[in-house]
């Protein structure tokens, strides 16, 4: 019963070690996680499923051109480079509609 009681107490305290480890690593890199959010927002908008990175970079200021890439990247956007050399992203997530737009024009 000891050794039962004794495992159950360590496995509390570990949880809860584990829960505030993570909640300090989200605090550590809150930035990063905010831009990757809000770069999914900007993706995700219901009428556009392309933006270009001029407008990224635009509502998305703080960050160098490289880091900001690699931002979308993790949250999931793919990149373009269109007929006239500019560079546009999509969430890869919505492919599939990108697509159909694209055949509906």
């Amino acid at each position: 019963l000891g050794t039962l009681i004794g495992g159950l107490v360590t496995f509390a305290i570990n949880r809860q070690q584990f829960k505030n480890q993570i909640k300090a690593l989200h605090e550590e890199h809150k930035t990063e996680f905010m831009a990757e959010t809000t770069a999914r927002h900007f993706l995700s908008h219901k009428s556009y499923t392309d933006r270009s990175f001029d407008v990224l970079v635009k509502h998305l200021g703080g960050f160098e051109e490289d880091e900001l890439r690699k931002i979308l990247v993790r949250a999931g956007a793919v990149r373009e480079y269109h007929s006239d050399g500019t560079e546009w992203w999509y969430l890869l997530s919505r492919e599939d509609e990108r697509i159909e737009n694209f055949k509906n024009r």
